[in-house]
């Protein structure tokens, strides 16, 4: 009987937490650093243990660095409307 090798569960957690990063309006932007923090975690296991899921960890990563960027976006959308109305309204 052949092992195999286990999936890292930071990775799967770095993935999961990455995609919910995506789609999940304010929160979305702790979530990827949370996200970025798994992933990086994961890579040194896996370097450490030999597990797999390093192609999980990689993905959480850049899911997690899309979801930081895309929400920091509409942060400072938000911050211009705002500004601008003012600005308007004055």
């Amino acid at each position: 009987m052949s092992e195999q090798n286990q999936i890292n569960n930071s990775s799967v957690v770095s993935i999961t937490v990455g995609i919910l990063s995506l789609f999940i309006p304010f929160i979305g932007l702790i979530l990827g650093i949370i996200g970025i923090v798994f992933s990086r975690k994961a890579v040194k296991q896996i370097n450490n243990t030999n597990e797999s899921g390093k192609a999980l960890a990689t993905v959480g990563f850049i899911c997690s660095i899309v979801g930081i960027v895309l929400h920091l976006l509409v942060i400072l959308g938000y911050v211009a409307f705002i500004s601008v109305f003012s600005y308007i309204t004055n």
